[in-house]
């Protein structure tokens, strides 16, 4: 993979592994504090409160805590809040707010209300001490550190591995807390993978899907809008089942789609569908080696199926980073963002 030009994102991407490690090591007895808060109050439903990559962090939560936990997750929107000042009856649930700054207006209403609602809150922010940390339970540190690129990457993930390292102490899923603890290897691995080949084959393409089951979905969610705010290139995600109801019909010869088939149970189905599109003459790049006609990218395992869906968005980072500068662009300042939004 080309790395002459080192941009703030690729060094960025590069650091994920470090800032993980950094993580994991500072934060145990944070992560056990705030998982027996959860197995305490032993929630009937849990909500979420974020927007952006931080809202993909979110979705990904959602399918970890309910694949492991078996508690339904639901994204509540900020502007219930700050717009509406809807009253919740959140008194049974638990609460998990993300941002990086930790200031945004709406998600930090949000979570306010969540927690003046009853619901045991914590706060994901690489931001301490923050608004967003003041208005819940309970608060993470994420560990990141500076980020200088507008689009997010080491942060993203590591929201995402604080979630996980909470739900492995609430639900006391010894395999979970392992992989989560074995993640800078993995990390280390996956950073390195190289799927330029999809930049070949997407060629001047204005638009493609991308698509993932289950945690892979929120991948997949992450990848298209780092399409859009690092490339120029129109991207969409959906469900690798959603695709076939509706969405498909623009899907013809040459339509680039990405399939994030990460190793469980729903790999076999995203696969099948990742055929059914190279089919019908689209340019199909799918994460498995059990493809018939979509070509496969590398992915790692990392003997969980969780963290096997969430190593998945370190060389797809890579591969995006440098396809941006292939086609004239700056991914660390994408047109019209700036690193912290603040919406009411």
């Amino acid at each position: 993979m080309e790395t002459t030009v080192q941009t703030n994102m690729r060094r960025e991407i590069d650091e994920i592994p470090e800032a993980t490690a950094r993580l994991l090591e500072r934060s145990e007895k944070a992560f056990a504090d705030v998982g027996e808060a959860f197995r305490t109050k032993d929630p009937a439903f849990v909500v979420t409160i974020a927007r952006g990559s931080s809202d993909h962090a979110a979705l990904f939560l959602k399918y970890a805590i309910e694949l492991t936990a078996g508690v339904p997750v639901a994204s509540l929107g900020p502007s219930l809040a700050s717009i509406y000042g809807a009253k919740l009856k959140l008194g049974r649930g638990a609460a998990i707010a993300v941002s990086q700054s930790g200031k945004s207006p709406d998600i930090v209403a949000m979570a306010e209300a969540a927690t003046r609602a009853g619901a045991t809150s914590i706060a994901l922010t690489n931001t301490l001490p923050s608004p967003i940390a003041d208005a819940c339970s309970h608060s993470l540190d994420i560990f990141a550190g500076t980020e200088h690129a507008v689009a997010a990457t080491k942060s993203y993930v590591n929201s995402i591995v604080a979630g996980l390292a909470v739900l492995g102490h609430w639900t006391g899923d010894a395999s979970l807390k392992r992989a989560v603890a074995d993640l800078p290897r993995h990390f280390a691995d996956a950073v390195s993978l190289d799927w330029q080949e999809f930049a070949a084959d997407a060629g001047e393409a204005k638009s493609l899907y991308v698509l993932g089951r289950g945690p892979a979905l929120a991948i997949a969610s992450e990848a298209a809008l780092k399409f859009k705010e690092t490339t120029g290139v129109h991207a969409e995600a959906f469900s690798a089942a959603e695709v076939l109801h509706g969405p498909v019909a623009l899907v013809g010869a040459d339509f680039p789609v990405l399939a994030l088939a990460s190793h469980d149970a729903a790999e076999a189905s995203t696969v099948a569908v990742a055929d059914s599109l190279k089919a019908k003459g689209a340019i199909v790049r799918v994460t498995s080696t059990r493809a018939e006609k979509a070509k496969s990218l590398p992915s790692i395992e990392t003997g969980h199926p969780l963290t096997d869906a969430l190593s998945l968005i370190l060389p797809f980072y890579g591969f995006v980073e440098a396809w941006s500068r292939a086609r004239g662009q700056n991914p660390d300042a994408p047109a019209h963002l700036k690193k912290v939004t603040e919406t009411k």
